[in-house]
């Protein structure tokens, strides 16, 4: 009897696991028929091409896929400038085909000429980035997004007046738009024109958070060498508001400069503690720690560094390279 017994539960056993091993099949069959469908679907439609060069990796099978849609009649300019998109890291010439295919079939799209700048500058042809800059403004001539992308080309390579110049513009046209406020005082002061950035924040108070715009002042002191002045603003911002990660972070920052570095370290380890999903404070507080010649603590920020970001460790080679 013992025998049946276990011979049965062995039977049920073994039907529970087909039975778990089926849906599990089931499961895996669903998820590739429904990757499948795309492929199986008459392709005369530019979507579908879309859609098939989003679920594919690398760039020369995107490359197949999307550039034919150079040719296509169906294929909008929105659809040509997102397979310019698909193709823009890898494939820079062939997308900057079929973005000028799209300002083809719609001149007047200022997000076609945004794109052309882009490219243009992804493959250092400055002119190409001056014309695609100076059609946009024409197609859109209250549009700030031409001058905001010029001053971001400008601060990558050093130019800050000039940055700042452009930003100028972008900032004439969105007066009411924080971010850009916000973004035109930060290049002002970088520049060296703390006046004229302490003012551009005066005028964003009631649309800013105060404990951001605390923040934004402060940085603006601290790029003009008042960080003892920087640090009482930053750690305003802190009482304004304990959960914003940037008031700690730009204050373990500004505490180090003065020579608080005990301080410094607690205001870079509470900034992490609130944005858990960036290594930024931890890497600044490893680069602090190695400076000040604190090897123990340096290692044991490494370490954790390494434990949860272990996809940056070109970051964390750079900022926390231990002697």
């Amino acid at each position: 009897m013992e025998h049946t017994h276990s011979g049965a539960r062995s039977f049920l056993a073994r039907l529970r696991s087909d039975v778990g091993l089926r849906k599990l099949v089931g499961v895996c069959g669903a998820a590739l028929l429904i990757h499948l469908i795309p492929l199986a679907l008459p392709r005369n439609m530019p979507e579908q091409e879309l859609s098939i060069a989003r679920a594919t990796r690398g760039v020369e099978p995107r490359v197949k896929v999307l550039l034919p849609l150079k040719e296509h009649p169906k294929a909008t300019a929105a659809e040509l400038r997102e397979a310019a998109e698909l193709l823009f890291d890898g494939a820079p010439v062939e997308a900057q085909e079929l973005a000028l295919e799209a300002e083809r079939r719609d001149p007047a799209s200022v997000e076609t000429q945004l794109l052309l700048a882009r490219l243009c500058d992804l493959q250092r042809m400055e002119r190409c980035v001056r014309g695609a800059l100076e059609k946009a403004n024409q197609v859109a001539p209250g549009d700030p997004r031409p001058d905001v992308l010029r001053a971001e080309l400008q601060e990558k390579v050093g130019d800050s007046v000039g940055a700042a110049e452009a930003m100028s513009h972008a900032y004439e046209k969105a007066r009411g738009d924080p971010l850009t406020g916000l973004r035109y005082a930060r290049l002002l002061s970088t520049a060296r024109r703390p006046e004229e950035a302490q003012a551009v924040l005066t005028a964003l108070q009631g649309k800013v958070p105060r404990a951001r715009l605390l923040v934004e002042q402060g940085l603006v002191l601290g790029a003009n060498g008042r960080d003892s002045e920087a640090v009482v603003l930053l750690k305003r911002a802190t009482e304004e508001d304990p959960r914003l990660s940037l008031a700690y972070f730009e204050l373990g920052k500004a505490l180090y400069r003065v020579g608080e570095l005990d301080a410094a370290q607690e205001a870079l380890r509470q900034a992490d503690r609130l944005d858990l999903g960036s290594p930024k404070s931890l890497a600044a507080l490893c680069a602090m720690q190695l400076q000040s010649k604190r090897l123990d603590d340096a290692r044991l920020t490494r370490m954790d560094l390494e434990r949860r970001f272990s996809d940056r460790m070109e970051l964390i080679r750079q900022s926390c390279s231990l002697p």
